[in-house]
């Protein structure tokens, strides 16, 4: 009565042995396959995201160079304020500085 016991437990430890060989050797497999799924699924979604700020990145650049601009321009127009307000002073004959006289009316 041993003898079947013992084929029955050989049996039971080869087919253990056999299985878990069968996984170790299956599992890199099985780990890029689900690796490649995973990208399949997320990739579209990232290359969206990814275009998305790219075209953010070119708007926000246009804002800046705009705001940039515009103050440069700002500053140009004080400057031409100011040389125009010498201008007008030194015309009528006294320093910027000074008030210029009442006028009479």
């Amino acid at each position: 009565m041993e003898e079947p016991e013992m084929q029955l437990k050989g049996k039971k430890v080869t087919d253990k042995f056999t299985e878990s060989v069968y996984v170790l050797a299956n599992e890199p497999s099985v780990a890029l396959y689900r690796l490649q799924e995973h990208v399949r699924r997320s990739l579209p979604e990232l290359a969206q995201h990814k275009a998305d700020m790219q075209r953010w990145e070119e708007q926000s650049q246009g804002a800046i160079y705009t705001v940039e601009y515009a103050c440069s321009v700002e500053g140009l127009l004080k400057q031409a304020i100011s040389i125009r307000d010498h201008m007008n002073a030194a015309t009528q004959g006294h320093s910027p500085e000074e008030p210029p006289p009442p006028s009479s009316t």
